[in-house]
């Protein structure tokens, strides 16, 4: 049994807790907010998540709410603009995934990490409560970016792509959407230099519920949020934006209201990449997790997917280590097999962001061919799937020549 620390009780850090618990550990979970202000607070993400990190969940018997939650079955991408309509329009299959609302997900899974012995405090942490930590345990972890503990993670430069935002993203929790025909699809609708749409089902505090989230290309013709101060007009903007930009989708929004006037958030997101062991004034080194990390732009839903990847691979890790020191040469290792498996996420994300010419080729050529397709949606799925063909265009051009000359799997 080591001891082990976990400032932040997201879902990176709630899902190791309860793995290590299981491991035979003992566990502490320090958060700055307590369930019944989780669950009566704002939304705090879209949190789509994909079926090999459901799959992860479900192995830690964390999945609660697979009866009541709507799935997520397949991806459909479409790319236009109001005046030339729809150019480019595919759609194609994937295992089931899922999203739960984190206002549902957190304090559910607080619960059970008590229920299975681990203990939740409720307090600010700061440099002297980060210090007293450490002493008291085998292992500290970060796993929130907030507040002083934060500066103690400096910024990648090197394997950062971005140093300001790209998108000013608006999330809408909505309830009345007409439902698709065929599946429920995590879709992603594309209007070149304006900005994306994204939307897909999910399960919130009054029930199923579809989840948009508007990515709008700061200084662009949408952003228009600065004005906007009440949930009424949240939504109505999120309607008009989705009108004139998105028209191909706007039948489908005609009844929507929101879930709730917590439903709602607008922000900003750098895509950062930080070094994850951190020192603190004593000397004592820290690790940080999750979006501490590796944080993503929202577009592409990699952030819960990486958070249970993550989670997984180091309750493995700090078991496999038994009674060694928890030193920084250990936190380095684990870093750097974080980052091995997690940059492909931030490498997708930052290409759709600015997608280059031979990614459009890609989304072209997904229309003409459902093998490609597939391809795409099982690296959103698995962004490690696209190492060897996505990130490069000698390696698009295979891949596109490749899925044309085979037909896909029945």
């Amino acid at each position: 049994m080591r001891k082990i620390t976990i400032i932040g009780a997201g879902h990176a850090g709630l899902q190791l807790g309860i793995g290590l618990l299981g491991q035979g550990h003992e566990v502490t979970i320090v958060s700055n907010r307590s369930k019944e202000d989780i669950a009566q607070g704002k939304i705090l993400s879209s949190q789509s998540m994909y079926n090999m990190a459901v799959a992860l969940e479900r192995e830690q018997g964390l999945l609660f709410w697979d009866e009541a939650c709507p799935p997520i079955e397949g991806m459909h991408v479409r790319a236009g603009n109001a005046e030339a309509g729809v150019m480019v329009d595919f759609r194609t299959r994937m295992p089931a995934g899922q999203s739960v609302d984190q206002r549902l997900k957190i304090p559910r899974w607080m619960d059970e990490f008590e229920r299975k012995g681990g203990t939740i405090r409720i307090s600010d942490v700061g440099i002297a409560e980060a210090e007293a930590l450490a002493a008291q345990c085998d292992l500290l972890l970060v796993a929130t970016g907030k507040g002083e503990l934060g500066k103690f993670f400096e910024r990648d430069d090197e394997r950062c792509q971005y140093s300001s935002p790209q998108r000013l993203t608006a999330l809408t929790y909505v309830h009345g959407m007409k439902p698709r025909e065929d599946f429920g699809a995590f879709n992603i609708n594309v209007n070149p230099g304006i900005g994306e749409f994204v939307h897909f089902p999910g399960l919130t505090l009054s029930g199923p519920c579809d989840i948009i989230n508007l990515e709008c290309i700061l200084g662009g013709p949408m952003d228009r949020w600065t004005d906007v101060k009440t949930p009424e007009q949240h939504l109505a903007l999120t309607l008009e934006l989705i009108h004139e930009f998105f028209p191909w989708e706007a039948h489908r929004f005609t009844n929507v209201k929101l879930t709730d006037n917590n439903g709602i958030l607008v922000g900003a997101v750098t895509p950062t990449v930080r070094k994850p062991v951190g020192t603190l004034p004593s000397g004592r080194s820290v690790l940080g997790i999750g979006d501490i990390h590796i944080l993503n732009d929202p577009m592409t839903g990699q952030g819960s997917n990486n958070a249970s990847k993550g989670a997984t691979r180091l309750m493995k890790a700090i078991t496999a280590h038994g009674n060694r020191p928890f030193d920084r040469d250990w936190m380095q290792e684990i870093a750097q097999d974080n980052w091995n498996n997690a940059q492909w996420s931030a490498r997708l994300t930052n290409t759709m962001l600015n997608p280059p010419a031979y990614v459009l080729n890609i989304l072209g050529a997904c229309q003409g061919s459902p093998k490609l397709a597939q391809a795409l949606a099982a690296g959103f799925n698995d962004p490690r799937t696209m190492a060897d063909w996505y990130f490069d265009e000698q390696g698009a051009e295979h891949m596109i020549a490749s899925c044309a000359e085979a037909p896909a799997a029945a």
